[in-house]
């Protein structure tokens, strides 16, 4: 007997948030104005360092697969907040900034701002969650998947004894990780991963 679909199932929902994203209009990330509200969002690399020019090639036509797949929150993480309370604050909007400024701090390491398109939805807090699980477990993104700490923050005083991130590692600049102690991974070497992942997880243009 075939399966009953249930559009309350909590996998069609979150599979609806996600299909609401991709089916906003991209825009550079350098762009994007200050809005009210909190949710997912899609960041699509466009440019030509040589390592992700298997996911620029993909997306030269059009922004059809990203790097970095995220979420926002709404300010103080309520639980149980109201159906509304996604479109308070600009909890989205900051953490979008954040990226910019991300990207800017290491341009010298052959990122540009101007690379990147970004898609975003304001979503109520209750499904923000599993909207980004679906889309991380969909396209399986380089910089959630492989190469890790794009979205990571200071870590503050005290607190740098940790390993510097594998992100800045390859793209250095910004002030905070460069305090961080230092990793054993040669350039070379994680070029070589992420071609590998890339084999192994080829990105889709359709």
């Amino acid at each position: 007997m075939p399966d009953v679909y249930n559009p309350l199932d909590k996998a069609n929902l979150g599979k609806s948030v996600a299909d609401a994203l991709l089916e906003q209009t991209p825009i550079p990330l350098s762009g994007v104005e200050r809005f009210e509200g909190a949710g997912i969002y899609a960041i699509y690399y466009h440019g030509d360092f040589p390592a992700y020019e298997v996911l620029a090639h993909v997306n030269r036509d059009g922004s059809k697969w990203p790097i970095y797949v995220g979420k926002a929150i709404p300010s103080g993480g309520r639980k149980g907040a109201s159906l509304t309370s996604s479109t308070r604050g600009i909890s989205l909007f900051n953490r979008l900034a954040e990226h910019r400024e991300s990207v800017r701090a290491v341009e010298s390491s052959g990122l540009n701002v101007s690379d990147f398109t970004v898609r975003f939805l304001v979503v109520d807090d209750i499904w923000i969650p599993l909207g980004e699980s679906l889309l991380i477990a969909g396209f399986r993104p380089l910089w959630n998947v492989r190469i890790d700490g794009f979205g990571n923050h200071d870590p503050g005083k005290g607190r740098y004894k940790g390993a510097k991130p594998l992100w800045d590692h390859l793209h250095g600049g910004r002030v905070w990780a460069d305090r961080c102690a230092a990793r054993g991974e040669t350039l070379e070497e994680i070029e070589r991963d992420i071609s590998a992942y890339f084999a192994a997880h080829p990105p889709a243009s359709d």
